[in-house]
């Protein structure tokens, strides 16, 4: 991967995905960066992404923390199966806790690492930052999907 490139631009630039998709103009195109063990991203609401005067929707909220953590729990099975690709991978689970709001005018950093990786399986966790507070965490399980499922191959 070209340093300082998202996964989402290296690996997926024609994906159309609502949370990471690089061609859905009207998504939030998140983007993802591999930092050291960690995927970080940092990322900027819009005025259509509130839920009340200032404050990010919980809905958006929890996009982001999915997509965010699919594309760590792809690459983590990418870097386990030195792989020049990643896996499709899907959300099987996921859980998000919002802890405090989270304010509209600053810049949204997420956070988040595989906690446990098997073969086909790998579960992560993702914390949701604006102004040096957490304001959500997330802990997911997503799933390689093989041949035959709608979402194979869909980054390749």
């Amino acid at each position: 991967m070209a340093t300082g490139s998202s996964l989402q631009d290296e690996y997926a630039p024609k994906s159309v995905c609502f949370g990471c998709g690089p061609a859905n103009e009207k998504g939030l195109r998140i983007k993802s960066i591999v930092e050291g063990d960690r995927l970080v991203c940092d990322w900027r609401p819009e005025p259509y992404h509130h839920a009340f005067e200032n404050i990010l929707n919980g809905g958006i909220t929890g996009t982001l923390m999915d997509c965010h953590s699919n594309w760590t729990a792809a690459y983590a099975m990418m870097k386990r199966d030195r792989s020049r690709t990643p896996r499709s991978t899907v959300t099987s689970e996921f859980w998000v806790k919002l802890l405090r709001p989270t304010p509209m005018d600053q810049t949204i950093h997420l956070s988040a690492q595989t906690l446990e990786l098997k073969r086909d399986t790998a579960v992560v966790e993702c914390t949701l930052d604006a102004g040096g507070k957490v304001r959500a965490m997330f802990r997911g399980t997503f799933v390689a999907v093989k041949q035959g499922h709608p979402a194979y191959a869909r980054w390749r």
